[in-house]
């Protein structure tokens, strides 16, 4: 059978299948939320389990049980070859792929929260940057209102006080660990001097989605969406030689590279001032770093709301948890508010 990405084949399932049979209805429909068919990163081999048509439809609380209604009533078994209802095994029921709601419900349950309220800095830090992405990416296919491109602008990017306050989480997160790398090599840890400079490369990585204002992706697509951005050209071939390095000088000179590219590039784009992009040595220690602090202090220093600069730079869900039975999940990420509702004067 030939591959159709899923937000083609969904545009022709809308069209041809869902739309004639709730047309009466107002409503907004979508493919929108998790998944690889939702970034545009299907392939043939995503078919090989839970594939098929899907979308989210957005109706009036009063018209979600006749619109569920009509759609199991008048579903075809297949469309263009692809089964419209599956079981994901024999202990599982016969299930279709279309979640009727109301738009409300729906980003309630995705976000954690539904942001045509608005949104207060704490919220914007415990939804993931992958819940995000599922709502500004995907595709739309019918939006009479255009309350669905109207969430979407809103939550198309942090509000600049939240960016540069992550921008400071980030180069924190990069200062910690930076002479790690040196010092591990120096006794003999050459296994763990490798594990640092991994999570070095990450780390340069996540910053450059932040300074390109791009939401960061779930890690299997983090890779693939980072040699979408624009900084990639210059910063991939270090963060390569950081990772295939044999031995520590090496591992470091990639890094270090890989640090000034990032520094020239938040010159570029932060509203934070000039700030020296040189590296230099850890204090007397025979290791090169770019002693990122004075990029977390330029970003603090630039932020306007007290509260967030005076917040101890934990960053975001994203940048402090690591775990998916917390980020694919927002309503667990949600519980993390503590961290940020101790501070007073929360925002």
């Amino acid at each position: 059978m030939r591959f159709e990405p899923s937000l083609e084949l969904n545009a022709a399932f809308y069209a041809e299948i869902v739309e004639p049979m709730i047309r009466p209805v107002p409503h907004a429909a979508a493919l929108l939320g998790w998944g690889s068919d939702v970034l545009g990163y299907d392939t043939a081999r995503s078919t090989d389990h839970g594939w098929g048509p899907r979308l989210q439809i957005f109706v009036a609380d009063e018209t979600v049980d006749d619109v569920r209604a009509a759609i199991d009533d008048g579903l075809p078994e297949s469309f263009r070859g692809w089964p419209v209802r599956y079981s994901l095994g024999d202990d599982d029921p016969v299930v279709h792929r279309i979640d009727v709601t109301t738009l409300g419900d729906w980003l309630a349950d995705r976000l954690g929260v539904d942001p045509r309220a608005g949104l207060t800095s704490i919220d914007w830090l415990v939804i993931p940057q992958q819940a995000l992405l599922g709502v500004v990416r995907g595709q739309l296919y019918a939006d009479p209102a255009g309350e669905l491109a109207a969430v979407r602008e809103t939550l198309a990017w942090y509000p600049d006080d939240v960016w540069l306050w992550l921008l400071a989480c980030g180069w924190r997160r990069l200062e910690q660990e930076e002479p790690f790398v040196g010092r591990t090599a120096e006794v003999g840890d050459e296994l763990g001097s490798r594990v640092v400079a991994g999570r070095q490369v990450r780390e340069v990585m996540r910053q450059a989605f932040l300074l390109e204002r791009t939401y960061a992706p779930y890690s299997k697509w983090l890779g693939t969406a980072f040699a979408r951005l624009p900084s990639a050209a210059d910063l991939t071939p270090s963060l390569e030689r950081a990772l295939d390095a044999a031995v520590h000088d090496d591992r470091e000179s990639a890094l270090v590279e890989a640090y000034g590219l990032l520094a020239r590039l938040h010159n570029n784009v932060a509203p934070t001032g000039h700030v020296d992009p040189a590296t230099r040595l850890f204090y007397d220690r025979p290791f090169r770093v770019l002693r990122a602090e004075r990029f977390v202090d330029a970003c603090l220093a630039a932020i306007t709301d007290p509260w967030l600069r005076d917040l101890p730079p934990v960053g975001s869900v994203d940048q402090f948890a690591d775990s998916t039975d917390v980020l694919a999940f927002p309503a667990r990420a949600a519980r993390l508010r503590a961290i940020y509702e101790s501070q007073p004067g929360c925002g």
